[in-house]
């Protein structure tokens, strides 16, 4: 069955950095969006980073940021390792979230599935991210 695992959350200070890590399991081979979502308490769950893997040669490699983590944050995959990371720079408190990572389905590839969490699949546990001043 599918599982994701996250890790690499923790503390940190304003302007710190963090790396999170998702290792993905029981996925089907495929063109398919990753990405990252965060939900502090009493708010929404918000896409903050996803990535669209590439294994049909049409299906670029594409790469979406929500507004506030541009030039911030930066999603990668290691495609030998099923390892989706987030690197987090320049952390504000308001980076403080729960972090989850996530899979899209096998073949969904438009745009919309992107940072919406509606679109995606398999969910993990989620890793916490705490920045303080």
């Amino acid at each position: 069955q599918v599982h994701l695992v996250e890790s690499g959350g923790g503390s940190v200070q304003d302007g710190g950095s963090l790396r999170l890590s998702c290792a993905a399991s029981g996925l089907s081979y495929g063109s398919r969006w990753m990405g990252w979502f965060r939900q502090a308490p009493g708010k929404e769950r918000e896409g903050v980073a996803a990535i669209r893997l590439a294994f049909v040669s049409d299906d670029g490699e594409t790469t979406l940021y929500t507004e506030s983590v541009k030039g911030r944050f930066t999603i990668s995959y290691d495609y030998a390792k099923n390892t989706v990371y987030l690197q987090m720079s320049s952390l504000k408190s308001e980076d403080t979230a729960l972090y989850y990572c996530a899979a899209g389905a096998l073949g969904q590839t438009a745009q919309s599935v992107g940072l919406n969490p509606s679109q995606y699949t398999y969910w993990g546990q989620g890793t916490q991210v705490t920045v303080s001043s």
